[in-house]
């Protein structure tokens, strides 16, 4: 699931040109390198597990070296399978970047570099370490192309000095079968939101969407609350629900497949998201493909998403606001048409995502 974003910008842009993608991971259940390769959607795929040390001293500094390691053997599969590639993509600084400059200045193989971590903004602020800042301004400043996922990561980035001639934005990508579903909304049952999640209570604030929940409750009882997802916090946020004595008023889903969750977009009224803190999250993205309108915390870059049109955004943590609106989406859901808010989101298709990564390679490979 980490690397998902990753895997759909790769399946977007393999339809344009030739992919591989190199994926590295410490693994404690191998004693010895062990490289794997497959083929899924079109992407080519090689996998290195590699073995570190399991005692505290010595387990960074064998993940370090062993990570090193694994990106070479993997990279000479790479280069006996398809020669050197014309263009590098690092996913996720800093440890990837460094690696993809190296082939920058080995072979002069231009690289781009995407970013999808939201430890630069100032609400989680996990951007630390003078050796990891140093080398990751070294990495942005020789990069071909630096894209962020939202204009608010560009500038959280920018403002720790990450500076780079090309720096753009990119979209995640939808799956196609969200655009093409249709709408099937029981017009005499209740009130549908809808919440999806990797229930990460510090970014997410799940709880936050279950006192709005309560306390609307208590005003009208024509709607119900579906909570889509697991995560860490998921325990807690049912215990909280329960405590809360929401009953009927709340239901949680568990882990769906990507299918099961576009079918409950589909199903549902509105889809609500209450994040303290985010980047560019594709749930939003999959709610305006589906012709859902959203109310949502004004953070990160949902308001480069979500318009009038296809939306209410309030403050992040007021939860007051948050109970107001949603009361006020059940009484006026007729305001959006779900035909204007999916044009809005054509922005996010394979294709169209994947030709904006092709065009930047082609230009890229061109002018070395």
């Amino acid at each position: 699931m980490s690397g998902l974003f990753v895997r759909k910008h790769a399946e977007s842009v393999s339809r344009f040109c030739d992919v591989c993608a190199l994926y590295l991971l410490a693994d404690e259940h191998v004693n010895r390198y062990d490289i794997v390769e497959q083929t899924t959607n079109g992407v080519r795929e090689v996998y290195v597990y590699y073995p570190f040390a399991k005692t505290p001293v010595l387990r960074q500094l064998t993940k370090a070296v062993g990570y090193v390691k694994a990106f070479w053997r993997g990279f000479a599969v790479v280069r006996r399978t398809f020669g050197l590639p014309d263009v590098v993509q690092a996913n996720v600084l800093t440890r990837s970047g460094i690696l993809a400059r190296k082939l920058k200045q080995k072979f002069g193989i231009p690289y781009i570099v995407v970013e999808h971590w939201s430890r630069y903004l100032p609400q989680n602020f996990n951007y630390k370490g003078f050796v990891r800042k140093l080398m990751t301004r070294k990495c942005v400043a020789d990069a071909g192309c630096v894209l962020a996922v939202s204009s608010k990561l560009r500038e959280a980035m920018q403002g720790f000095g990450l500076v780079n001639h090309n720096f753009q934005l990119i979209d995640n990508v939808v799956d196609d079968f969200f655009f093409a579903a249709q709408k099937n909304i029981n017009a005499k049952g209740k009130f549908r939101f809808l919440h999806v999640s990797c229930f990460d209570e510090k970014p997410k604030n799940v709880k936050g969407i279950l006192r709005a929940a309560k306390n609307l409750s208590q005003q009208r009882s024509d709607f119900e609350l579906i909570l889509v997802g697991v995560g860490q916090d998921w325990q807690a946020a049912v215990d909280y629900a329960k405590e809360l004595e929401l009953g009927d008023f709340v239901r949680f889903t568990g882990e769906l497949t990507p299918a099961e969750v576009c079918r409950y977009f589909t199903e549902s009224d509105a889809f609500v998201m209450f994040s303290n803190y985010e980047n560019a999250p594709v749930v939003i993205s999959e709610s305006l493909a589906t012709g859902t309108p959203i109310i949502s915390t004004n953070v990160g870059g949902i308001p480069d998403m979500v318009s009038e049109q296809c939306g209410i955004l309030i403050n992040p943590g007021d939860e007051a606001a948050l109970c107001e609106k949603m009361s006020w989406m059940i009484d006026n859901k007729e305001v959006y048409s779900a035909a204007e808010i999916r044009k809005s989101a054509q922005r996010y298709t394979y294709d169209a995502v994947g030709k904006r990564l092709y065009d930047i390679y082609y230009n890229l490979s061109q002018a070395k």
